[in-house]
């Protein structure tokens, strides 16, 4: 999903109008990237709760940083660092806590971008098999260390370029290379453990 230019140049106008005092402008960024950040922060801290609030913190910490952003640079980018150091820190913070918690279930996006559980058809047996298939992997993600895990969600289940991860990220693309093979790695060996 690379930012086009058009995309860019819509997005630095809404941030203008911010910037110039139109507080409702803002809006339009966040119906734009909500579902989207939403999806990944809840990829990383699992927790429907957790993820809308950390979401919620993302675009008040972005808006009330906007000073801090220049308008040639991707607004889509710059967004999902702040979603995703915020994860992290979560992360960090209830790792430190020692309560974790999986209660929900493993979900993918809806229609409308939102997350949904999972519906295949009327066979509740392969509706089962795909619900215990995609907690075995996500399970199996949850082991890998925060900087793979990012990397690999970023990749998997937004889609980004080695390089738009690696904008994310602030690191170099073949440090991104890197922690995705090992993660994915990891992933193989985990998953054939299982069986």
């Amino acid at each position: 999903m690379a930012v086009h230019e058009s995309e860019r140049d819509a997005d630095a106008e809404l941030l203008r109008a911010v910037k110039a005092g139109d507080a409702t402008a803002y809006r339009g960024i966040v119906e734009k990237y909500q579902s989207r950040v939403y999806a990944m922060v809840y990829g990383m801290v699992r927790n429907r709760e957790d993820a809308r609030d950390i979401t919620q913190d993302a675009f008040v910490k972005a808006y009330h940083n906007l000073d801090s952003f220049r308008l040639e640079s991707s607004f889509y980018t710059w967004m999902y660092r702040i979603a995703m150091n915020l994860a992290i820190d979560f992360l960090r913070k209830r790792t430190r806590q020692k309560t974790t918690s999986f209660e929900e279930e493993v979900a993918t996006r809806d229609g409308d971008g939102g997350i949904a559980d999972l519906h295949h058809g009327d066979d509740p047996r392969r509706t089962l098999e795909r619900k215990q298939l995609n907690k075995r992997i996500m399970d199996a993600v949850d082991e890998l260390p925060a900087d793979q895990k990012q990397a690999i969600l970023l990749r998997e289940l937004e889609g980004l370029s080695y390089k738009e991860i690696a904008d994310i990220m602030e690191i170099p693309e073949g440090t991104v290379m890197s922690r995705l093979f090992y993660a994915r790695k990891k992933l193989q060996k985990v998953l054939a453990n299982e069986r």
